[in-house]
């Protein structure tokens, strides 16, 4: 299995180095691939060094796969040609996620829709991925009139640019005294403001929630109110979700779908203080769901908390995981 991860040197891309090497995917050559001026750097995979390399040369050498993670105007460019020479390419930008005739894929709850004709396949937003999970089987059982959900989003999310602002409020530089990513500080403060605003009030990210939501679950009909916060905190997204569902339900069965919902951890037991926090994420695959409670504002109400690694889960894990997905379909040589 010829495989190449483009975006390489970047904080997801060595995360997806990672994982594949975790999780044994069956490589045998790898092609490390960045942009022109990383072109000749070291890279480590399965304890081998590499020297990366330029997209051009890698689609010459026609890997079987390819996982991107270099940005949608990369991935709008390059995937299709990697696509071209008979590769699989999982994308983790949002350049194809809401294209009709892309697949947008969670494997542990749409992995059936992969077919032999699915060249490029998108990986999903990493809010959206970890919301999802715990809410696909609910969907399943009691079926999901409305989410409202706020997250409250880590710096890792903007990559090592939003980690490189935070650690240098923190030592205590100030404006000028360093590359300013966030339009504000993130030290001590909370910026509602992830990627651009739309004409609709909204924000980009907000509106891949609702949109990738609908079409992962494959459900237009549900209600998405969505409101993305950037909080200072290195690593793990949190959010708090509130659900109206369609029908009654008791707080015992909610644990217990989750108890048996592959890639979910139930912790919630308040009374010794056990609930998700995103420092106990990371490094993790699983989301983490707590703080259960029901909603008596309106029917069939459920509050939760929720938490996950959003650079494993959210974005490297999942990558491979469709990866893991097409090989099991056949669609990748063994």
């Amino acid at each position: 299995m010829k495989v190449a991860v483009v975006g390489v040197t970047g904080l997801v891309g060595t995360r997806m180095m990672e994982v594949l090497a975790e999780r044994r995917f069956p490589v045998t050559e790898f092609f490390p691939v960045a942009s022109e001026r990383s072109v000749g750097k070291k890279v480590t995979f399965a304890g081998k060094e590499y020297a990366v390399m330029r997209a051009d040369d890698a689609i010459a050498a026609r890997p079987d796969l390819a996982i991107f993670s270099a940005g949608a105007a990369a991935s709008r460019e390059l995937a299709p040609r990697f696509a071209a020479v008979g590769c699989r390419v999982v994308d983790n930008s949002s350049c194809w996620r809401q294209d009709p005739d892309k697949k947008l894929v969670v494997p542990e709850i749409n992995a059936d829709v992969l077919t032999a004709d699915d060249y490029i396949i998108a990986n999903p937003n990493c809010s959206t991925i970890q919301m999802v999970l715990p809410l696909a089987p609910l969907h399943k059982r009691f079926g999901i009139k409305r989410i409202v959900v706020s997250t409250y989003q880590s710096v890792t999310g903007s990559g090592i640019k939003g980690i490189r602002q935070l650690e240098a409020e923190r030592a205590g530089k100030g404006p000028g005294e360093y590359d300013a990513f966030y339009p504000y500080p993130i030290d001590r403060n909370i910026l509602t403001h992830i990627d651009s605003f739309l004409e609709n009030g909204n924000t980009k990210e907000e509106m891949k929630m609702v949109n990738e939501t609908h079409k992962i679950l494959r459900d237009d009909r549900i209600g998405v109110s969505p409101t993305t916060a950037r909080v200072p905190v290195v690593g793990g997204h949190s959010e708090s979700i509130n659900l109206e569902l369609f029908q009654d339900f008791t707080l015992e069965e909610i644990r217990d779908i989750w108890e048996h919902t592959p890639g979910v951890t139930v912790q919630d037991d308040p009374s010794r203080n056990l609930y998700p926090m995103p420092i106990h994420s990371l490094g993790k695959d699983d989301v983490f769901v707590g703080r259960l409670r029901r909603d008596p504002s309106v029917p069939y109400g459920l509050n939760f908390w929720c938490v996950s690694d959003n650079i494993r889960k959210g974005a490297a894990t999942n990558a491979v995981q469709i990866a893991e997905a097409l090989l099991a379909a056949g669609l990748l040589p063994r």
